[in-house]
């Protein structure tokens, strides 16, 4: 659970030392973080920052409006520039509780861990936090089981695919050896009848070129034929 704005009375943040007008940008995004309005406490708490940098009240708000947006990763650097300059122990341990929340949110249970420990370091007392911190570690312990089982399994099937791919590689090369064994033969049998037919040819040409020759020396016997 988000821990929420920072006022000013309870804070016992004595009012001489802010600015007139920190306060004033400050109590105005108050009043509308109360009502809902985030993205506008969100330019009041900007507007309090510009006048003072090191108002880490200010600071620490705009984070929180900025986690109310959804915008996380932009809440954390919020929370953690008010933490370089906030000294009050309490108000660390609100810091980093709510960036202990953002990491939980999005299942970083390591980084919610450390952030949740380093709550408690500044604020013991705070059940809320000790709970979270609990809660996260089983989970992180959790996570890291089935991580774990997705990674066996991911390697088991990879042994498998590895596997299939060999036997497929071997059925390849044998089916290759196959093909080049019978290439060499179909192509010396193409070429062996190639050869018996063209002799095949030359021969009967060469015994059509003899008849020739012979018929040619021959005396004709035949008379030739007078039409009627």
């Amino acid at each position: 659970m988000i821990k929420h704005l920072l006022l000013i009375i309870l804070l016992g943040i004595s009012i001489d030392s802010i600015a007139q007008t920190d306060r004033q940008f400050v109590r105005d995004g108050n009043r509308l973080y109360h009502k809902k309005a985030y993205d506008k406490a969100e330019v009041m708490y900007r507007k309090a920052i510009s006048k003072n940098p090191a108002n880490s009240q200010a600071i620490y708000n705009l984070g929180c409006a900025l986690m109310m947006q959804s915008k996380d990763s932009a809440a954390v650097v919020q929370y953690l520039n008010a933490a370089k300059i906030e000294k009050n122990k309490q108000r660390l341990a609100l810091v980093y509780h709510n960036i202990g929340v953002i990491c939980q949110n999005h299942r970083m249970y390591g980084e919610a861990i450390k952030a949740y420990e380093q709550s408690l370091r500044n604020n013991p007392k705070d059940n809320e936090t000790r709970y979270n911190l609990a809660l996260c570690k089983r989970l992180q312990k959790k996570q890291g089981n089935k991580n774990n089982q997705n990674k066996k399994q991911e390697k088991d099937n990879k042994n498998k695919q590895d596997g299939k791919d060999k036997q497929n590689d071997k059925e390849k090369d044998k089916n290759k050896g196959q093909d080049n064994q019978a290439k060499p033969k179909e192509e010396q049998m193409s070429k062996d009848n190639a050869e018996q037919l063209l002799n095949a040819a030359m021969q009967s040409e060469k015994a059509t070129q003899q008849r020739m020759k012979k018929a040619l020396q021959k005396p004709s016997s035949r008379r030739l034929q007078k039409n009627w």
